[in-house]
């Protein structure tokens, strides 16, 4: 049995982990923390973030699992490398200084980090890095939807999108949105970040060329896909040596 720790309990992330956790045979809630008072969740009291040092030591989870904004989660896995607890993160929108806290965080304890636990997703990925190296000189613009709470602009995943396609391609300029007297460049790739609703995730990538359009589409239904993607990611990470890894290596 894999004990679980779950940090932002009360947002919808953390709300899809914990009812995942409770639906699995294999794992158990070790426990919960928030920001602010909350209910139980899936039958876990869920306490005060501020003690997740000593709720680490007294529980002993085998890994957490973090879906938070980037000032707490990078507090979260620095306590859990601390403790030696295996760290799952989902958060997205780390700035350079915070990535390299987490960098030395893996130095000392097993850290996957993803900005998308959907497996459909992985494989998408995958055929983008196909069409885009068979089509080498069409126009590529790729464009993200999310609900209209999500901060950061692209999404984790976008930037991921952009860096598989930088691989291939090599470097180009990356134009977010168009407005006023803007050409296309040859070297360049158009970026349109949508908020609206409670939209879990939609990723499009258009290519465009002698006379056709390709169109690429990803779109999760329910953030149930991510919880489920987390706590797989979770079951294998538990165990390994300490560094970095992501979810592609899952799977």
């Amino acid at each position: 049995m894999i004990g679980v720790a779950v940090t932002g309990a009360g947002g919808q992330m953390g709300r899809e982990v914990l009812e995942a956790v409770a639906d699995r045979e294999d794992m158990a809630a070790a426990f919960a923390v928030n920001r602010t008072s909350v209910p139980p969740i899936a039958g876990t009291t869920v306490e005060d973030e501020g003690d997740l040092p000593r709720l680490l030591e007294e529980h002993d989870p085998d890994v957490l699992v973090d879906f938070t904004v980037p000032d707490a989660s990078t507090r979260y896995v620095e306590a859990c490398a601390d403790a030696g607890v295996a760290a799952v993160v989902g958060t997205t929108g780390f700035s350079d200084a915070q990535l390299e806290l987490l960098v030395d965080a893996a130095r000392e304890i097993p850290l996957l980090r993803a900005p998308n636990f959907s497996r459909a997703m992985t494989a998408f990925r995958d055929v983008i890095r196909e069409a885009v190296a068979a089509l080498d000189d069409y126009d590529i613009e790729l464009s993200e939807t999310h609900h209209n709470r999500k901060r950061d602009a692209p999404s984790g995943t976008a930037n991921d999108i952009l860096d598989d396609i930088e691989e291939i391609r090599g470097d180009f300029d990356r134009v977010h949105g168009r407005e006023g007297d803007q050409p296309r460049e040859g070297d360049e790739v158009g970026v349109h970040a949508l908020r609206a609703g409670d939209i879990r995730g939609e990723h499009e990538l258009l290519l465009a060329g002698n006379h056709e359009v390709l169109t690429l589409t990803h779109r999760a239904e329910s953030r149930g896909v991510f919880a489920e993607g987390a706590l797989d990611a979770a079951d294998w990470l538990v165990g390994r040596p300490a560094g970095e890894y992501d979810f592609e290596d899952t799977v």
